[in-house]
């Protein structure tokens, strides 16, 4: 995976998830929180998820063959698409689950310090966790809000670990929560409240990821930016005189395909044109290195047709 794929987020949350889930199973047998199974689930989940990115970044290294001439790239989308089913399934619908169980049939909570030592070593966790996706999001992030960055990445990974950890503090805040005021009152019905407030958290997150994954499962066009780019390094003001129209999508997050129609002299000869567009192929990858598979047609500029091909 690329640079950009956020492996090292991805490895230090998987890592931290891990000793998490075993910490929150650990809590949960000797205290029977429900809040604690609930979390220790969450993590369980969560570490599966972060093995699908890494799996979905290794896969879609693979060359291209004849049935898939554009390559793989786009695995990356589907195994992020898959976290979000996995997260509302696994996460979501078994905390909501165990909640309404706690809720209906509450008990006492045993050996309080187990549930509240491991919710605050998890959070503490957590929070490592969280700082290393943030440094990571930072460095592709620029001037874009945390929104716009998780809005509009073409790289699915860091904005999957970024709602993933962020879900995870809310959530461990919750469930200390619930724990507390358990502890507290004496009523076991607040460890199932605080589950049930769980379980809302992660399908919450499940469907904001699912519905940006779908977008680039889709198929999503360059950003603004790179597309002001290319159009202004496909004119060279001789042989290509102007551009008629132009397309791009992503074939994956750092593979761009770009179909333009380029408006030439009518009177230059095949061969000026050929080595026109070879040039303007040339000055298109220097201005966007991800612009890897180019179409340029090239036409005779009339308004109308313009206008009927745009």
């Amino acid at each position: 995976m690329s640079a950009s794929g956020g492996t090292k987020a991805i490895v230090a949350a998987l890592g931290a998830n891990l000793a998490i889930a075993v910490a929150k199973f650990v809590a949960f047998l000797f205290s029977g929180s429900s809040s604690m199974l609930a979390e220790a689930v969450h993590s369980l989940a969560d570490s599966g998820n972060q093995g699908l990115l890494l799996l979905g970044g290794k896969r879609a290294q693979r060359e291209a063959t004849p049935q898939h001439p554009f390559g793989y790239g786009r695995e990356r989308y589907i195994y992020a698409f898959l976290v979000s089913i996995v997260l509302f399934s696994v996460g979501g619908m078994f905390a909501l689950y165990e909640g309404y169980e706690k809720i209906k049939h509450p008990h006492a909570i045993e050996a309080w310090y187990w549930p509240v030592g491991v919710l605050v070593f998890a959070i503490i966790a957590e929070s490592f966790s969280f700082r290393t996706a943030i440094k990571e999001s930072n460095e592709l992030r620029g001037k874009k809000s945390w929104k716009d960055f998780v809005r509009h990445a073409k790289a699915p990974e860091l904005p999957v670990v970024l709602l993933e950890d962020f879900g995870a503090l809310i959530g461990l805040v919750l469930a200390l929560g619930g724990v507390g005021l358990a502890l507290l009152t004496g009523d076991g019905v607040w460890d199932g409240i605080g589950t049930l407030c769980i379980g809302v958290l992660l399908i919450v997150i499940a469907l904001v990821l699912a519905a940006e994954t779908k977008s680039l499962l889709l198929g999503e066009s360059a950003g603004v930016e790179e597309v002001k780019k290319i159009e202004d390094a496909i004119v060279d003001g001789e042989t290509v005189t102007r551009l008629i129209h132009m397309r791009t999508l992503h074939l994956g997050p750092e593979e761009l395909l770009v179909a333009a129609k380029i408006a030439v002299a009518h009177d230059e000869s095949a061969t000026q044109v050929a080595r026109a567009i070879d040039a303007a192929e040339e000055r298109i990858r220097a201005a966007v290195p991800i612009a890897r598979v180019i179409y340029l047609e090239p036409d005779i500029y009339s308004e109308q047709r313009a206008a009927a091909d745009a």
